[in-house]
């Protein structure tokens, strides 16, 4: 495959590559309406901004930046992740559309107060058709940055009038989510005792060590970096270990925090839990085969755009007026949703993460149907 620059220099030179076919056969194959590069010399910015659809409203969806191997791989997690968004906005009930921009470097030695604030101004540029909030490898200063810039950003710090860091939202509604998946697993909803695997030790991932410790679970973690290991451990007596030993232990549950499309048919194969409930995005790497192998392994797999909806719901709060109780409250009734795709998913005869998606699609198309009468 060619990079997506090599595609851009031969259509400026008028010829043809084989790039472009593959860019926009991705494009087509996910629906998006819209993908947007941005570059900037001065300030080493090189994004990407996908805007999946806005039939339901405004695109909504955060900012990672990560130092991604290609620009492939780069504009592939932006589609993914932008669609998840749609999904996510439609099924929470809320009047989003969705969108996702990922931001090529590394945030720890390439991220600056000029770099994002020449985002903000591609932001800007789309006129209100994309908000922006904070993501992977970004933050609720990051966003003051972009806010400088435009108006079209949510995630701000709370002395600006914000909801601050959305994590402990985001971990929440995964948490009822879990418990959800328990008590259709199990029988109840009690996670007292539950051995719970935690591939992911960043924010959403400790603040949901920290709501399943409280309740009496026995926790296992894992991360590639050590400074969220350490925090499990000593915070709260979790037992570390190796990154590719995650999969195959013997859990009751295992939640998948950190990036997406970890669920593949080797690592099914060695999953050994009841329950697969986790915040990362686009866990399965194929959703229909993927899915498909889960549900025929009798595992209970919590869809990862609903369950990991509450960031979402907490940042469209603060677009619409903060109110923090409202977030929550909101965010809660995740439980009850999970449920009730578990029992379409049965009815059905197919898998939770389809079942999850056609309820999403029916809330966009009867939009649609209902816009054209008007």
């Amino acid at each position: 495959m060619h990079p997506i620059s090599n595609y851009i220099m031969s259509e400026a030179k008028g010829t043809t590559s084989t790039t472009q076919f593959d860019v926009f056969a991705k494009v087509t194959k996910y629906d998006h309406e819209q993908i947007m590069l941005c570059q900037d010399n001065n300030t080493g910015l090189k994004a990407i901004i996908a805007i999946h659809n806005t039939v339901l409203g405004p695109g909504l969806g955060g900012t990672r930046m990560w130092n991604y191997k290609t620009e492939e791989e780069a504009i592939n997690d932006a589609l993914r992740l932008s669609r998840g968004m749609t999904y996510k906005a439609a099924i929470s009930g809320l009047n989003l559309g969705g969108a996702k921009a990922v931001i090529i470097g590394d945030p720890a030695t390439q991220k600056s107060e000029a770099l994002m604030r020449k985002f903000g101004r591609f932001v800007e540029n789309l006129g209100g058709k994309y908000i922006t909030a904070e993501d992977v490898g970004t933050t609720t200063k990051d966003m003051e940055y972009i806010s400088m810039e435009t108006e079209h950003v949510v995630g701000l710090p709370e002395i600006l009038g914000g909801g601050g860091d959305p994590s402990p939202v985001t971990a929440y509604g995964v948490y009822m989510g879990m418990k959800a998946s328990a008590k259709a697993a199990f029988g109840s909803d009690s996670l007292a005792g539950k051995k719970i695997a935690v591939q992911g030790t960043g924010k959403v991932g400790l603040h949901l060590i920290e709501l399943v410790s409280k309740e009496g679970a026995i926790v296992f973690a894992t991360d590639i970096f050590d400074s969220g290991l350490k925090i499990a451990a000593d915070k709260y007596k979790a037992t570390i270990v190796k990154p590719e030993e995650i999969f195959s232990l013997d859990v009751d549950i295992f939640a998948p925090c950190a990036l997406g499309a970890i669920l593949n048919t080797e690592n099914i194969n060695t999953l050994k839990c009841k329950v697969v409930s986790g915040a990362a995005n686009n866990q399965l790497l194929e959703e229909t085969t993927h899915g498909d192998m889960i549900k025929a392994k009798g595992i209970y797999y919590a869809p990862d755009f609903l369950i990991n909806a509450g960031g979402l719901i907490n940042v469209y709060s603060e677009y619409t007026g903060y109110i923090k109780e409202r977030a929550f409250s909101q965010t809660e009734n995740i439980y009850n949703t999970v449920l009730d795709i578990y029992k379409k998913s049965e009815a059905d005869n197919i898998n939770t993460q389809l079942a999850a998606i056609h309820l999403a699609e029916k809330r966009i198309n009867d939009h649609m149907l209902l816009k054209s009468t008007y």
